[in-house]
């Protein structure tokens, strides 16, 4: 092969040539954006990602959480299940119209095995609830109350006798008599007595702040309530969110739940009525009512 021959194969014509360089600048055009063109986008998105994968993960947890929860119970007085909790207890219908027949009639129960006899639930379902009753002090603590003796040698009792008064008639110094009262605490059951206009239940002393379980035992053997005050009820249909929150037992937010619920379903007939209530204190729904006007 010549040297001419060789050269024939760079012959182009004008055309060729055009094209020729046309080419070489798309190449150089290619590897210019080749090197200074950052194409690993998936590098920047990946902490992004990575942050919703996270997410994902703690919702899928929540999912399986949720999935596994099982409501918990908290103790309550079976005389004021609703229709709503008995259902959430596992009671049939005829069971709860049972308890709530029984209740119209203004009775108690005050054990698990009355609870049975009255809503007739079975042995299974009652040992599953019957743990989280809570029934009233003076309930649980009958012996206590009709046993406990006077004894000169408690801590909490004082050699001279006092006799059984109301504690709505009840002095500071009356109070202070007992072991365990001083001015301070005995001022404050005053100021509570004037906060409510009148105990109408013993079982209210545990809302005073510092006294302990064996003085107010104490305080049971030595005072008493003699008959109801004269209360200015609360009329609970036409009160307003202010006045409702006055009350001791009403807390702001009750207040306001209680006059939605007032709203939207009328007129309160009884307490069983508020005790449908979520917030409602239901374990001191029985001396509530006696401040209440329906």
């Amino acid at each position: 092969m010549t040297f001419n021959t060789i050269k024939d194969y760079f012959k182009f014509s004008r055309e060729q040539r055009a094209g020729i360089v046309v080419l070489f600048g798309i190449i150089i055009v290619l590897q210019l954006i080749y090197f200074f063109v950052d194409f690993n986008e998936t590098e920047k998105e990946y902490p992004e990602k990575q942050k919703w994968l996270t997410f994902q993960s703690e919702i899928d947890a929540e999912k399986l959480q949720r999935q596994n929860y099982k409501p918990k119970i908290f103790p309550f007085n079976p005389n004021f299940i609703s229709d709503y909790k008995g259902y959430k207890l596992g009671m049939s219908i005829q069971e709860i119209d049972r308890l709530l027949a029984f209740r119209k009639e203004n009775k108690f129960v005050n054990s698990a095995k009355e609870f049975q006899d009255v809503t007739k639930v079975s042995d299974s379902l009652l040992n599953v609830i019957s743990p989280f009753f809570k029934f009233p002090d003076w309930v649980n603590n009958k012996k206590k109350f009709k046993e406990y003796k006077y004894d000169q040698n408690s801590a909490f009792a004082k050699k001279e006798k006092i006799a059984l008064i109301d504690i709505n008639q009840a002095t500071k110094e009356d109070l202070i008599k007992i072991n365990g009262i001083g001015e301070a605490i005995s001022l404050r059951i005053l100021t509570q007595k004037e906060k409510l206009g009148g105990f109408v239940s013993m079982e209210q002393l545990k809302d005073v702040w510092g006294l302990s379980p064996e003085v107010i035992l104490n305080l049971n053997t030595h005072f008493k309530i003699a008959k109801l005050p004269n209360l200015n009820k609360i009329d609970v249909n036409n009160a307003s969110i202010k006045e409702l929150s006055q009350f001791f037992y009403f807390k702001y937010d009750l207040a306001r739940q209680i006059v939605k619920y007032r709203s939207m379903n009328g007129d309160f007939k009884n307490i069983e009525d508020l005790i449908k209530i979520n917030s409602f204190p239901v374990e001191k729904a029985n001396f509530i009512a006696l401040y209440l006007d329906f």
